[in-house]
């Protein structure tokens, strides 16, 4: 009996130590398995670290650069600034000589329209004046061709009018004899069919032109006439004193001689010089 309870008791403690020993293993495996863990885990930390830092870094290297770009960032615009304020000074001061300029301009136009307004009132006014001048000349010319209609019909005397100006050419034939310059009776009763109608003339000049063939002066004549200068003048001169005595205001009269030089005809023919041999009275515009 009593070694039965021995070796039951033996049996006892033998299962109770076993048990025990199993229990302080498995606690052991577990640690360790434990222990694996948290070094493959601080392992990981360090690796997950290690990133962090050089990340870390990177980040810290971009913040600086990007610290540096908003500074630079911030000098541009300063600078920007600046040169908009001083664009905006600029063009302002543009924009007034502008505003000064359009207000000038305006100022001109106003005052060329103006002047226009009034050229065209003082150039209407002178087509008025000039129209009535030619009517005034058309009227000459028309009192002429009446009062000297037979002289014409007989070409000794020709009128014509171009531009304003009026000319009566007469041939010397009918106003002078030959070689001489005083003007022969004929020829004033000639000269007389004009003076009413030249009397009425005060807004031209009356020239008397005196005119020669190319004929020189030869004999005993050139003792009072040396070269055909001296004739033509001294007929113009004559016709031109008996207008003046007749009435016509010698403020409007002149003399002009040009002899031989400003032929209307050939000088080889009769009949050329007959035509080259004359008296022309024109009416001129006033110097």
């Amino acid at each position: 009996m009593l070694k039965q309870f021995l070796y039951t008791a033996l049996s006892g403690l033998l299962i109770l130590s076993l048990s025990g020993c199993l229990v302080a293993e498995s606690s052991y495996l577990k640690k360790v398995e434990e222990a694996d863990v948290l070094t493959k885990n601080f392992g990981d930390l360090q690796q997950k670290h290690a990133r962090l830092s050089s990340d870390n870094t990177a980040l810290k290297a971009d913040y600086e650069k990007l610290k540096g770009e908003a500074a630079d960032l911030t000098r541009d615009k300063q600078l920007l600034t600046a040169d908009k304020m001083q664009l905006e000074d600029v063009l302002k001061a543009k924009s007034d000589t502008l505003s000064i300029n359009i207000t000038e301009l305006r100022q001109k136009v106003a005052d060329l329209e103006s002047e226009n307004r009034k050229l065209k009132v003082d150039i209407a006014a002178l087509q008025k004046v000039k129209e009535e001048k030619v009517k005034e000349v058309s009227s000459t010319y028309e009192q002429l061709l009446s009062n000297m209609k037979n002289e014409i019909a007989q070409g000794q005397v020709t009128i014509s009018e171009l531009k304003g100006k009026l000319t009566v050419n007469m041939e010397a034939a009918i106003l002078f004899d030959s070689g001489r310059a005083d003007v022969k009776p004929e020829g004033l009763i000639i000269l007389m069919k004009m003076v009413n109608t030249l009397k009425g003339v005060t807004d031209k000049a009356i020239r008397i032109e005196g005119h020669t063939d190319n004929v020189q002066i030869s004999g005993a004549l050139t003792r009072t006439f040396p070269t055909n200068w001296e004739l033509s003048a001294a007929r113009a001169i004559n016709v031109t004193k008996y207008l003046q005595q007749q009435g016509i205001n010698p403020l409007n009269l002149s003399a002009a001689a040009f002899a031989e030089h400003k032929p209307v005809s050939d000088n080889s023919t009769r009949e050329g010089r007959a035509k080259n041999r004359r008296i022309e009275i024109a009416l001129v515009a006033r110097d």
